[in-house]
């Protein structure tokens, strides 16, 4: 296994035609800070110009996908705006590289990590794994392009609720909505996401990419307006005294208290 010079929370490893990308932060429920969703960035749009990659994969290291930005992902000078373009930079690059993405949900997926895990062309998921979009319960607004990812796939009544009420959306739920393509158990999940990986891999490179492309232009065509808004609204949204009180509450283990 090769460790990505990125980051040391990124893993990837290739195997014959497909690329393996692994998120390795499992104390954090791989929660993932500024050079994590760069690197993660720069593998998938790396793949595009290497004609051996047919097909990749994204996963998590250990109980989780990827429970969405670490707090600490503006540390070290890094702005809220950088931020904010880096995981848009995150989503696109895998909306918009040639080569099929397939998402292995081995468990939470929550913020940030929604939107990855939508962006695939294929999501596979575990049983115990769920969907979450937290933010308003800290004083924030859905990003990573959540806000057209989870309508383009479930429609407006499921995103509502998952972004207005911030509550977990189960594995099976997520299926039944339209958002994810199966609930397996692990050996199952391995099993199914191995099988896809292989045909893809030995497909027709060029065909299956202007399939993705006429796809993804016809269901994701909101998906750069929406980034948009999510970082002008989540810029405003993090200077403000709600997401003060919000992640305080977060870290003291108690309920928010937001002003009137």
């Amino acid at each position: 296994m090769s460790e990505n010079a990125s980051s040391a929370k990124l893993t990837t490893t290739r195997d014959g035609r497909v690329l393996r990308v692994t998120i390795t932060n499992p104390s954090r429920l791989n929660a993932i800070d500024y050079a994590t969703m760069n690197g993660i960035g720069d593998v998938i749009s790396g793949a595009a110009d290497d004609p051996g990659v047919r097909a990749i994969v994204i996963t998590g290291e250990g109980k989780a996908f990827c429970t969405g930005a670490d707090l600490s992902a503006t540390a070290g000078g890094v702005t809220p705006e950088e931020v904010m373009d880096c995981a848009a930079r995150l989503v696109t690059s895998v909306v918009e590289t040639p080569v099929p993405v397939i998402a292995r949900i081995n468990g939470p997926a929550a913020g940030v990590g929604v939107g990855l895990a939508l962006a695939a062309d294929l999501i596979y998921a575990a049983e115990s794994a769920y969907f979450l979009l937290s933010f308003t319960n800290i004083g924030l607004m859905p990003d990573g392009g959540t806000t057209a990812l989870v309508a383009a796939a479930a429609g407006r009544a499921v995103a509502n609720e998952m972004a207005l009420l911030g509550e977990r959306l189960s594995a099976t739920a997520a299926r039944d909505a339209g958002l994810i393509n199966a609930v397996l158990g692990e050996a199952e999940l391995d099993a199914r996401v191995n099988e896809a990986a292989e045909k893809l891999s030995h497909g027709p490179r060029r065909a299956l990419e202007l399939t993705k492309r006429a796809l993804n232009a016809t269901n994701l065509a909101a998906l750069e307006d929406a980034l948009a808004r999510e970082k002008a609204g989540q810029v405003e949204l993090l200077g403000s005294p709600d997401f003060f009180e919000g992640a305080t509450a977060m870290l003291q283990k108690r309920k928010a208290v937001f002003g009137e």
